[in-house]
């Protein structure tokens, strides 16, 4: 074996050790902004991280949560999300991570995502009922005020491809626009089903009374219900009710959406 042979069997085992070193310090020193992009991504822009601080291993942000694609509507949760990512999954592809919401998760929740899907898991949080606004109209002119909160089920996600329950509990609602405080409280249930989701919205109890159902997919969107007022607020609800929808009876307007 001649010299430069020898020399280079010498070099190449510290030469590896080297780069390791070198990726190994560069995945340690990756900033907490990293992720937010990708948490963006897989979540298709209903939940954002901004104002991230810290690393990708213990890092933390401000929690964004959007009712649909155009962030302008988004709202912004008091408090911090705080995470902690799993370090060995990452040489297989895999972000682990743990996550928590200061003040408004009981429960912390955990993230595993690759590049062919995501799960998360089962869990809840409060949000403020201004989050209504970010679906547009009438949402957005009837400022509604309340109690609202999101608990989901174990959550999948295979490319555009969703597959879990979500449950939005809406308790003693109010509006800027009637004087009738509370409106009630309501439930809306998403069930996504891969392409396709079904939205089911009905009452718990109070005098403005909330039902219907829709389908969801990427290519259409329809929703079709009812509001109705109890018979003893029918005159205090007339304004509302004209605000949310078609009259078609005494009383009752139809919920209708169609995209």
């Amino acid at each position: 074996m001649s010299y430069w042979m020898r020399r280079l069997r010498a070099v190449v085992p510290w030469l590896i050790v080297g780069v390791v070193s070198c990726g190994v310090v560069l995945l340690a020193r990756l900033p907490a902004a990293w992720i937010a992009p990708q948490f963006a991504r897989v979540t298709q822009g209903h939940v954002n991280l901004v104002d991230a601080e810290g690393s990708l291993w213990h890092g933390s942000a401000t929690l964004m949560l959007a009712a649909g694609r155009d962030a302008s509507g988004a709202t912004l949760l008091p408090g911090r999300i705080v995470w902690r990512t799993a370090f060995w999954p990452l040489f297989t592809g895999r972000v682990r991570m743990t996550m928590l919401q200061t003040e408004a998760m009981p429960d912390a929740i955990t993230l595993d995502a690759t590049p062919r899907g995501a799960n998360v898991s089962a869990g809840g949080i409060a949000v403020p009922a201004s989050l209504l606004a970010g679906l547009g109209a009438p949402f957005n002119t009837l400022n509604f005020d309340g109690n609202v909160r999101l608990s989901w089920s174990d959550w999948r996600v295979f490319g555009n491809d969703a597959f879990g329950r979500l449950t939005v509990s809406l308790a003693d609602m109010s509006s800027r626009v009637s004087l009738v405080k509370p409106l009630g409280t309501y439930q809306v249930v998403l069930q996504a089903q891969g392409a396709a989701s079904t939205l089911d919205l009905s009452t718990q109890k109070g005098p403005l009374m909330l039902e219907g159902h829709g389908t969801f997919s990427q290519t259409m969107a329809s929703f079709a219900g009812t509001a109705s007022a109890a018979p003893d607020q029918r005159d205090n609800l007339a304004g509302l009710l004209n605000l949310l929808g078609r009259p078609i009876s005494p009383g009752t307007v139809a919920l209708t959406f169609v995209h």
